[in-house]
């Protein structure tokens, strides 16, 4: 239908060719394997974290979306003075930021107030099935004073984030969840999944520490966060590709699963400039614990300090044995980075998970400093990083879980300087990270090619980037490597094709794979989705949000790493392009399930990746397991004016979808910023869809209605012409409400092999807290529940999911919706009812 209005279609093809709903794929092959039923979810609670060897799966059975502070006029007050924080005043005065019922989890918890303290927005309070599960000082639970889970990495504070406060604790629920803060939090996010039913979901434990899930996380980027594979086998292959050339490396056929990707670039030096955070000490020294590799051959510890102090000495101990000595040297003028190296012997280090490091002071021309330590274990002949300390006074907890101590302190603070590098070998390093491009076919399918720099985390250099799923280490020959798990059925090849004219040499690619019985069924009926890394690079176009992924099909996403080069002159804010924010757009939805407050907020920063603690700086690095700034860059780097590289993990909030998503940011408020930028997202999935398009019921055509049996006492009818959120709320749509407040009913066809359905509502939301029992053959499957409203942009889309239990071998199905007494009318303009799985044929109007 025309975007400007909206009329009673009389036939599916209108529907779907005028795209109000969702545009949706109806055919498959005859005698295809129905996809995983409705009632199928990803893992729950901790078992987020405990499966990550799992990320393959699909998860028809849930849908992710989010409450927020966006605009709800679609402009860029999003949470400056708190106009939209609150759903709601409650009694007491709290404000309520999330209320959802049904069963589900809470998965992320964002928030931004000062980019110092949260503390103004006073006590949080979760409750989860009618349960207190959470309450406290919002500042006291991101500092991490609750104790576990609630500790770092698993929340994080303005330190950790540059500006933001982050809660990651995945807490299911199996009825309802409400969040309440004592005070308007301003800027903030609470993104939750949905589930069809309850199975296998039992309500969050404040008590259980999930001691194990906080130990894999404060390893990332140094250990892979899977269970080993058993059989695990190794492909090397050395990596010499000329300019204009490709080189391949065919993997062990069989089903399979690739588990670490490992390359070695020694011809690309580290980014010479970066901004980092230390300490430094006169008499006195310093120490921590670190983790090796118990089979090691020996131990390298690099520290980084600033030159620009001379003469600066001091022992290094080992377990409390003397192991070598940093030196400085000379002083640098002006300051500048330093990486001093000792390997420890074997004697001091084999056999031991962990160490005790110290230093000591033994002389200076001032003092000692410190701000970052890299811990190696040399493992069959290799150097393996096995741990890293980034120090300082914007990593309390990184020290605090190494055990950091420091004495005779004099300085701490932040210090942007260079490492002395060669102009054309760091022009021509950025120009291979950039041109050198992964390829991965699985299957006979390509569904990863994006720049190496980029896949691995880090799009304008070599910069030290630490994720969960990837990490670069930006030591001599450090490795780039990736944890992403990816299934083939019969073949996979791994191929570095060189874009970049500039010959590669001397480089190697180890890929690590193990047999997996399990993986060529899911993969052959849908349950698994192929890896995906889906990149592209381009100037920006004004008015046009930048796409992270739009696909078709079935699958999840899981993230994305993005470079963002500013185009914006002197004299402006440079950082303008921040002012964007995200919307998600799953399975062709018209409405956004995710829209966020920004560009750095999205990232789990504030403020524009503002340290506040020396002099508000901007655009200052940070590392989480799910998000941080790899790296700023301006024009002594080679940037033209200002440009940032962020990644986002959503391991915990993986967006599923079952035919189609749109993934998309702002740059600038409405997009009206110059910029260029690259991305690249990852995801997993498949071409085929899990759902389909079974009937549609216009509310507002009287021979729909008759044709469904459609019925609603006391119901009104109105013409509205109002707008959708996100990209489309400046175009005006025109169509038929309806409301009532009593029951509605109407049937409906369904596919006989369905694994569940979705029933998708379009509705005026002008109304708020819309509320709904729903009956399917008289049997109740769940609670309706919209907290969501909006007096601007009043259209609005929304599904629910009915589990296969109610709904499995049935031809159609009698829906019955019963307005809960006292909440707003019940609203509604179109039903479209989605049948989970693959039809046998496609459904005949």
């Amino acid at each position: 239908m025309p975007e400007s209005s909206f009329v009673a279609p009389k036939n599916r093809s209108v529907i779907v060719v005028l795209g109000l709903v969702l545009a949706l794929v109806v055919g498959v092959p005859a005698g295809a394997a129905p996809a995983p039923g409705a009632s199928d979810k990803g893992p729950v609670g901790w078992d987020v974290y405990r499966s990550i060897d799992g990320l393959a799966r699909m998860r028809p059975g849930e849908q992710v979306k989010q409450f927020s502070s966006f605009d709800r006029a679609g402009n860029n007050d999003d949470g400056f003075v708190g106009t939209y924080s609150c759903l709601r005043e409650e009694a007491n005065g709290d404000c309520l930021l999330a209320d959802a019922r049904g069963p589900g989890e809470v998965s992320s918890i964002w928030f931004t107030y000062e980019s110092t303290s949260v503390a103004a927005i006073g006590r949080i309070k979760i409750e989860l099935d009618g349960k207190v599960v959470l309450q406290g000082s919002l500042q006291d639970i991101v500092n991490g004073a609750q104790g576990a889970p609630f500790v770092w990495p698993l929340v994080g504070n303005s330190a950790d984030t540059m500006g933001g406060a982050a809660i990651k604790v995945p807490m299911p629920y199996t009825t309802s969840m409400r969040i309440t803060t004592e005070n308007n939090p301003h800027f903030y996010h609470v993104t939750y999944r949905q589930f069809a039913d309850a199975a296998g979901v039992r309500t969050f434990n404040p008590a259980d520490k999930a001691t194990d899930v906080i130990q894999r996380l404060r390893g990332f980027g140094v250990r892979d966060p899977k269970p080993a594979g058993p059989g695990a086998r190794v492909q090397s292959a050395a990596v010499d590709v000329p300019a204009g050339s490709a080189a391949s490396i065919p993997l062990p056929s069989g089903a399979r699963r690739i588990t670490q990707l490992n390359l070695r670039l020694p011809q690309v030096i580290a980014a010479p400039g970066l901004s980092d955070d230390g300490r430094a000490y006169g008499a006195g020294g310093s120490s921590f614990t670190a983790t090796v590799a118990p089979e090691n051959d020996g131990v390298r510890i690099t520290r980084r300090v600033d030159a620009g102090i001379g003469e600066q000495r001091a022992d290094l101990l080992v377990g409390g044995r003397p192991a070598g000595q940093f030196y400085s040297g000379p002083a640098r003028a002006g300051g500048g980075w330093l990486d001093q190296v000792v390997e420890v012997p074997a004697d001091l280090t084999r056999n031991r998970s962990q160490v005790q490091v110290a230093t000591r002071f033994v002389s200076s021309a001032e003092d000692v400093n410190e701000f970052r330590y890299e811990v190696h274990s040399k493992v069959g002949g290799q150097w393996v990083r096995t741990d890293v300390l980034d120090l300082g006074h914007n990593h309390p907890n990184e020290e605090a879980v190494h055990g950091y101590r420091v004495d005779g302190e004099r300085w701490a603070g932040l210090r942007r300087f260079r490492y002395p590098a060669d102009p054309g070998q760091a022009t021509a390093s950025e120009a291979v990270l950039e041109g050198l491009r992964l390829r991965l076919t699985f299957d006979g399918q390509t569904t990863v090619d994006a720049p190496v720099g980029e896949f691995f985390g880090s799009g304008l250099g070599k910069y030290a980037s630490r994720t969960l799923l990837h990490a670069i280490d930006t030591t001599e020959n450090g490795a780039f490597t990736a944890w992403w798990p990816m299934p083939y059925a019969r073949s996979a090849v791994a191929e570095l094709v060189n874009t970049s004219g500039v010959p590669v040499t001397g480089g190697s690619l180890e890929v690590t794979s193990a047999p997996d019985s399990g993986v060529a069924a899911g993969l052959r009926d849908g349950t698994l989705g192929y890896f995906h890394a889906t990149h592209h690079r381009v100037a920006t176009v004004s008015g046009q949000d930048w796409n992270f992924l739009t696909a078709q099909g079935r699958g999840v996403f899981y993230g994305v790493t993005s470079s963002m080069r500013g185009g914006i002159p002197p004299g402006q804010n440079q950082l303008n392009y921040l002012e964007g924010d995200e919307r998600m757009y799953p399975n062709g939805s018209a409405s956004p399930a995710i829209h966020g407050t920004g560009s750095e907020d999205f990232y789990e920063s504030g403020w524009y990746f503002q340290d506040g603690r020396d002099g508000g700086v901007e655009g200052v690095p940070y590392a989480m397991p799910q998000a941080g700034l790899v790296s700023r860059e301006d024009a002594s780097d080679g940037c033209q004016y200002v440009c940032l590289n962020a990644y986002r993990l959503m391991i915990g909030d993986g967006v599923p979808f079952g035919n189609g998503i749109e993934f998309d940011i702002e740059h600038g408020d409405r997009s009206s910023m110059p910029a260029d930028y690259s991305s690249t997202a990852y995801w997993y999935g498949q071409s085929t869809p899990s759902m389909s398009q079974s009937d549609v019921v216009e509310v507002g055509d009287d021979a729909s209605r008759s044709q469904h049996g459609y019925s609603a006492p006391g119901e009104t009818r109105e013409s509205l012409t109002s707008t959708f959120e996100g990209k489309r709320d400046r175009t005006p749509v025109t169509g038929t409400t309806t409301a009532t407040t009593q029951p509605v009913t109407f049937t409906a066809r369904v596919d006989q092999s369905n694994g569940g359905l979705r029933l998708h509502r379009v509705s005026d939301q002008a109304q708020a807290f819309q509320h709904a029992r729903v009956f399917v053959n008289d049997r109740l499957v769940g609670e309706w529940y919209q907290p969501l409203g909006n007096t601007h942009s009043r259209w609005l889309e929304d599904s629910f999911d009915i589990p296969a239990s109610a709904t499995a071998g049935q031809t159609s199905v009698r829906v019955r919706l019963e307005p809960v007494a006292g909440a707003p009318a019940w609203s509604a303009s179109r039903y479209t009812v989605f049948s989970q799985g693959a039809p046998t044929q496609p459904a005949q109007d």
